[in-house]
């Protein structure tokens, strides 16, 4: 392994080692990605990655939490991590020279968390109060609830964050047989980005995890799309928060148009959804598009906020714009969307941790590192009639909305009217 493009190297138990090689840094992000998130939970364990994820910094067999934070700091490290639909995160960022130590150090968190019973039941306590503040969010609430209308009863549905139930039930022999069942080689990917040399980690990365059990990886069914409308009113909230989607192909499918048309359509204050909604008829203060793309699934997502005076206007706009995109693509917005994308994509190559999270996923959902110039050429050869039929898919499929906040008695028949309306199932 050598020179500076991205590399990547599987060891024999299935451990992949990714390199992006930065010669010019001063400093090294070293990341372990798992595929396993909530996605790949059962119902009764919902929630137990992210307890995992908690758990992982509260011990091991040679270091308590105190000195596991000790050793990081010292070395003037940064420690994170993260849980998501579809992967486990563990992130440390510290000085080049220190990746080796760094990649132990992680290593000894992912291999060897012990999970004391003690740290566990004060942590209980931390996660418990992490999950009233997520229920008490209107936005956030929407957004499970849109999943739920999205996938039903599909495990990616399920929030990262869990139940309030199984967080106050789960054991240490939960979190212990979780980790044995998920942890393995075939799910495991060691990243680094810095000034550093690949050989060196190839070595050091075999040595930290080249007895890890294989495994085989932990594949997702792809869910079935349902839509449909589900509400919530939540009290204290003086506006309406809407979530509205559509089925679009998932990351496996490595397919850009998705992600091109949520720019068109919503990236920055010239696009048809905030000119439309915010410039024009001040229907909402926020607005925002996305194309959410994990393991086996994709959602093509709008979210905003209104008032439920403007709930109806609202509505009838959302769904006028998607449709309106089926039947024609401004030429200016088609280009604004390229350079944007361009633009956001390029900068992303400037962010140690974004960049080694995309290639991290690369490696563990599509089993290669993607080529960036090759991704930028095919989002300029996408042309106004692939958006077309984008939206014309998207306009034919049963979209599916959440309405939390203040939602008026009767919203979910008259959303489904309204869109109705204007061209959309629900």
């Amino acid at each position: 392994m050598s020179g500076t493009a991205p590399a990547m190297h599987v060891l024999a138990n299935g451990v992949r080692l990714v390199v992006l090689p930065k010669p010019e840094a001063q400093t090294c992000q070293v990341s372990i990605f798992i595929r396993c998130g909530s996605g790949h939970e059962r119902r009764s364990r919902n929630g137990i990655g992210h307890v995992i994820e908690h758990m992982a910094f509260k011990g091991t067999a040679t270091r308590d939490a105190r000195r596991i934070n000790l050793d990081a700091e010292r070395l003037g490290a940064e420690v994170n991590a993260h849980t998501d639909k579809d992967h486990t995160a563990f992130h440390m960022r510290g000085l080049a020279a220190h990746a080796p130590l760094l990649l132990r150090m992680l290593a000894d968190i992912v291999l060897g968390a012990t999970f004391p019973a003690g740290e566990f039941e004060q942590e209980r306590d931390v996660l418990l109060h992490e999950f009233t503040e997520d229920a008490d969010d209107p936005m956030s609430t929407a957004f499970k609830l849109f999943d739920r209308a999205a996938w039903g009863l599909h495990p990616l549905a399920q929030p990262v964050i869990g139940t309030r139930a199984n967080i106050e039930r789960f054991s240490r022999d939960d979190l212990v047989d979780h980790v044995a069942q998920h942890y393995t080689g075939a799910n495991l990917v060691v990243a680094v980005a810095g000034p550093t040399d690949a050989d060196t980690l190839l070595r050091d990365t075999e040595a930290a995890f080249g007895a890890m059990a294989a495994g085989a990886p932990n594949l997702l069914q792809p869910p079935a799309w349902g839509g449909g409308v589900r509400t919530r009113s939540m009290a204290g909230s003086s506006q309406t928060h809407l979530v509205l989607g559509f089925p679009v192909p998932p990351m496996q499918a490595d397919d850009p148009t998705a992600s091109l048309a949520a720019a068109l359509l919503g990236e920055g204050m010239s696009s048809p959804l905030m000119d439309q909604l915010r410039e024009r008829r001040g229907l909402v203060y926020y607005a925002a598009c996305s194309a959410d793309l994990v393991d086996s699934g994709g959602q093509f997502v709008i979210e905003a906020s209104t008032g439920p005076e403007q709930l109806d206007d609202c509505l009838d706009a959302l769904a006028g714009l998607v449709t309106a995109q089926a039947s024609a693509i401004a030429p200016i917005d088609l280009e604004r969307a390229k350079n944007q994308m361009r633009v956001r994509r390029l900068r992303g190559l400037e962010k140690t941790g974004r960049r080694l999270e995309e290639a991290a996923l690369d490696a563990l959902l599509l089993g290669r590192l993607r080529d960036r110039a090759e991704a930028l050429a095919r989002i300029d050869a996408l042309d106004a009639d692939a958006l077309r039929t984008l939206f014309g898919r998207m306009a034919a499929s049963t979209a599916a909305l959440a309405a939390t906040g203040r939602v008026p008695r009767a919203t979910s028949d008259n959303a489904r009217r309204r869109l109705a309306a204007q061209g959309l199932a629900v």
